[in-house]
């Protein structure tokens, strides 16, 4: 008789085990409770802002779209930065209304050396930007430019990463984006002789102005 391999070993256990399960020794278990304890002495934003920084972020919190207006121009001018790239119409209405340049043709898209765009939710837990291929900058924007420069609201806090797909869900429905991906902090990277590299695989310098709409929303 011929004897069996290796692999035909596993897929004949695989087999038995699928025919006859062993029951769950962990059947009490809450998988749906949160795995994180609850954090009630700091805000969201204040926590988000934290662990965003930690991660090597640059974090601006302002009052209102005016105070927005006058922080992202201020830095702008300071840096002397030029060849800012937006796709987003609600964030290219602000600019124009402030008198800000930007372009936001295709053909000047390699050219960017700032990419300004807005996101799907704020992970306040991990310090985290939730974005998606469904919003107007497309897949591209948040990972070309050496700048990236993030547009975001206090209502877009979440808590926790499950609580972020939860929301993207009830936001898309069936019709949920090809890529949805997180960003938490600059690109970075030490596979190359364990030397720290920023901006190896994407931006070097990640900026979020965080807008309070509280009272919007009241």
């Amino acid at each position: 008789m011929k004897e069996s391999t290796s692999k035909e070993k596993v897929l004949k256990k695989i087999r038995n085990a699928l025919i006859y399960p062993s029951p769950n020794p962990y059947s009490e278990i809450d998988f749906e409770k949160p795995v994180y304890v609850s954090n009630e002495v700091d805000s969201p934003d204040v926590i988000f802002a934290q662990r965003f920084v930690e991660a090597g972020g640059r974090f601006v919190y302002c009052e209102d779209i005016t105070k927005f207006l006058d922080n992202i121009s201020l830095l702008i001018n300071q840096n002397k930065w030029e060849n800012i790239f937006c796709a987003d119409d609600n964030i290219k209405r602000l600019l124009t209304a402030k008198g800000i340049y930007f372009y936001d043709i295709e053909d000047k898209f390699h050219e960017m050396k700032v990419g300004i765009t807005g996101c799907e939710f704020l992970i306040s837990r991990l310090g985290s930007i939730m974005v998606s291929s469904r919003q107007q900058s497309g897949r591209r924007l948040n990972i070309f430019p050496p700048v990236h420069i993030v547009v975001a609201y206090t209502s877009q806090l979440v808590g926790d990463l499950k609580e972020a797909l939860s929301k993207i869900k009830e936001k898309y429905g069936t019709r949920l984006p090809s890529l949805i991906s997180v960003i938490t902090g600059p690109s970075r990277t030490a596979d190359i002789e364990k030397t720290l590299v920023m901006g190896a695989h994407g931006p070097k310098e990640l900026y979020i102005f965080l807008i309070d709409d509280t009272f919007q929303l009241k």
